[in-house]
């Protein structure tokens, strides 16, 4: 039974709405677990696909994973007896790569599945690979499934990363934590994420210096599993910029709650930027009407810099500013997937290699649209809220794998949404 939601535009939005966990620092401490001895609690996890099938392939290794309610799960990984990560559900879900460095580090070896294509491009796992080789693993890529080994366990390294990773980093770290001697990491992402993950780790007694930084130096337990404590999941600043951004294109005040507005930096200064209004007051960021919405100029990078993750929406918005924006995407290389169902909708954008230039101002029209990957889909209910008419945004499940009810955040900001089976 395949879901749609059919948006009618034309509403103001107002009032306050809650952020989830972030999914992208669920998975990989969900991964993490994998390295602990004990049973683990982990809370405000994020009630999205995704996270139901990492849990799904924790339990296909021998881990018992429980959900107390939707947003609290309880991991105990001391009996995982099996270190294949299989096709079928690594398929589902890139992030599945991460359960690679612990599998390893703890039984020294390893077969997971190659993730196959994302739609958003090519996303080599070399850079884990060859970090795993130079910690002492042997490693071949065997009838789709990469088969690691290292008898005795990982040894200690100096790691430069050739490009900056965020899961890269991620399965690293994870598997120096219980390697044998010391690790340096140099070029490390510096994503929330990855530093959550570094805090959790430190926090179970492992040594770890420059947290937050580009370098890391990381004191291996020699193998020993850590005892790892219950703890939160950070927000999901994705989540809070996709809304931020539903109150900008309606050009309506709202606020977004259990927010971390430090890791929103670049994003909040776009909105300034264009002109809203952006309050902060503790954990709760409000976003105010502009007098006149002006086009911007983004570029993609790294963290702290613009979120790839946040491009799809912003070009949604751009289509309300007053002028050309701007959007060159530095990340990936099939980011554009929104625009030829934006176009659908009367937008005006051309796309020259991995710029787009939107031409903000026209009118929006409602129209059939379809999701093609996470982010580009929430671009297209964006545009539904201002669009006239009546939209439907078919494929939704991509939406369902990182927002946790979607709908029901927007009906409570006053969108008139619902979700229906086709």
């Amino acid at each position: 039974m395949m879901h749609f939601l059919r948006i009618k535009g034309g509403a103001k939005l107002s009032g306050e709405v809650g952020i989830s966990g972030a999914k992208n620092a669920a998975l990989p401490l969900m991964a993490l677990t994998l390295i602990s001895k004990n049973r683990v609690t982990i809370r405000n996890i994020p009630n999205v696909a995704d996270i139901k099938t990492m849990a799904q392939l924790l339990r296909n290794l021998g881990a018992s994973c429980e959900f107390a309610n939707e947003n609290s799960l309880t991991i105990d990984a001391s009996g995982v007896n099996s270190t294949t990560a299989t096709y079928d559900i690594v398929r589902k879900m890139r992030a599945s790569i991460l359960v690679l460095g612990p599998l390893l580090a703890r039984f020294g070896r390893c077969e997971v599945s190659l993730p196959g294509g994302c739609a958003i491009g090519q996303r080599p796992i070399d850079l884990h690979l060859s970090a795993l080789e130079k910690m002492g693993a042997n490693i071949e890529i065997k009838q789709g499934y990469v088969v690691a080994t290292a008898e005795g366990g990982l040894k200690g390294a100096n790691i430069v990363f050739d490009k900056v990773t965020v899961t890269g980093s991620e399965n690293i770290v994870t598997a120096a934590a219980l390697a044998h001697g010391t690790t340096r990491l140099l070029n490390v992402a510096l994503e929330p994420e990855v530093v959550q993950v570094c805090e959790i780790l430190a926090a179970a007694g492992v040594k770890i210096e420059g947290i937050g930084t580009s370098e890391l130096t990381i004191e291996g337990s020699g193998g020993k599993l850590l005892k790892i404590s219950d703890f939160e999941v950070i927000p999901d600043r994705i989540e809070a910029a996709t809304y931020l951004c539903a109150g900008a294109i309606t050009n309506s005040k709202i606020s977004v709650t259990g927010a971390n507005a430090k890791h929103l930096t670049a994003v909040l200064a776009k909105f300034e930027e264009m002109g809203f209004g952006i309050r902060i007051s503790g954990d709760k960021i409000t976003i105010l009407p502009a007098e006149k919405i002006r086009p911007c100029e983004i570029v993609t990078t790294e963290y702290p810099g613009f979120p790839t993750d946040a491009q799809a929406q912003f070009t949604a918005l751009s289509l309300v500013a007053n002028g050309v924006s701007t959007i060159d995407e530095r990340l990936f290389e099939n980011r554009f997937m929104h625009v030829s169902e934006l176009a659908r909708m009367g937008a005006d954008i051309r796309l020259n290699g991995h710029i787009a230039s939107v031409q903000g101002g026209g009118e929006l029209n409602a129209a059939d649209v379809m999701a093609t990957d996470l982010r580009a889909s929430s671009a297209l209910v964006l545009a539904a809220l201002v669009a006239k008419g009546v939209s439907r945004v078919h494929r939704i499940y991509h939406l369902d794998r990182g927002y946790e009810n979607l709908e029901i955040k927007l009906k409570a900001l006053g969108a008139d949404v619902e979700r229906l089976e086709e």
